[in-house]
């Protein structure tokens, strides 16, 4: 690993003034569970590497069933899921949170830094996607916002511009009669990168037997996490019903667009894809419904 500085902001301002001096010679740490690796494997080089612990807003996490949940960039995962209130009420979130590395891993990363990872197998990304997660960022010219699904642009790339930091996600409050749910294939049981991921969330009637709204998103199946748009829009206005949720998975299934490595084929990928799109959804539902 190379020398480099090490800089520990108290605010965003002086983080984004220091991101903005040093362009892509700065690197934010935050957990450094990703960050810290590839610098030691000569992946990412840095002059100056930006501690952003100590600038509150990317530490804070703030909920109420009214306003959602604000989410600070630097938050570990640990804290997600020890609050109760918010494991009840985002339990897709949780679902993902609890599968990133293991418990030790969980106390320094963040959902924060899995989205700023960028990796397409980020087990976090989907799940927020499927809650309609929206990202704040600070940088040299304000403040804008972006959809989760636009923050991710290939593999181990993202949205942010030079001088830019992603200070939180927001999530909306969760809608009556709604549930969400992500889950992966991994060939072992714990601590290995998905060979596909699918985060799904759905809003049902007040008679919890027809779609309002659906949400599914893919991991490990393209150079970036995928917005299946067509899977969670074909479910609105439909009954309950086992048809539906397999139009959604084969919708789904077309959106992949997966390549054959050392963890799995192409045609594996796609037909886990449908089948996981088919338990999320359906576990989603059984959410929805008070399960």
């Amino acid at each position: 690993m190379e020398a480099f500085d090490f800089v520990s902001p108290k605010s965003i301002d002086e983080a984004v003034s220091i991101l903005n001096q040093h362009g892509d010679r700065a690197r934010i740490i935050a957990g450094g569970t990703d960050i810290l690796v590839m610098m030691r494997a000569g992946r990412r080089l840095a002059d100056v590497v930006v501690d952003v612990k100590n600038i509150p807003e990317l530490t804070a996490m703030s909920y109420s069933p009214q306003a959602g949940l604000t989410l600070g960039a630097a938050v570990p995962c640990y804290q997600l899921y020890q609050d109760a209130a918010i494991s009840a009420a985002y339990p897709g979130l949780i679902d993902s949170a609890t599968l990133i590395g293991g418990i030790q891993i969980q106390g320094r990363a963040s959902i924060g830094g899995n989205l700023c990872n960028a990796a397409p197998s980020g087990d976090s990304i989907p799940a927020v996607i499927a809650l309609s997660g929206v990202c704040h960022i600070a940088g040299p010219n304000g403040w804008r916002t972006l959809p989760a699904e636009d923050f991710c642009t290939a593999p181990g790339q993202n949205a942010l511009q030079q001088g830019e930091m992603l200070v939180s996600v927001q999530f909306p409050a969760p809608a009556a009669n709604s549930g969400a749910n992500y889950q992966r294939f991994i060939p072992r049981n714990e601590m290995d990168i998905a060979v596909a991921g699918v985060g799904s969330s759905v809003v049902l009637d007040a008679s919890g037997q027809n779609f309002v709204s659906g949400r599914v998103a893919l991991a490990s199946v393209a150079p970036t996490p995928v917005f299946s748009q067509a899977a969670g829009d074909s479910l609105a206005g439909k009954p309950v019903s086992d048809e539906a949720i397999r139009e959604a998975s084969e919708l789904a299934m077309a959106d992949a667009k997966p390549i054959t490595d050392m963890r799995g084929t192409i045609r594996q990928r796609i037909h886990l894809i449908g089948v996981l799109t088919r338990r999320t959804l359906n576990n989603a539902v059984e959410r929805a419904r008070g399960g």
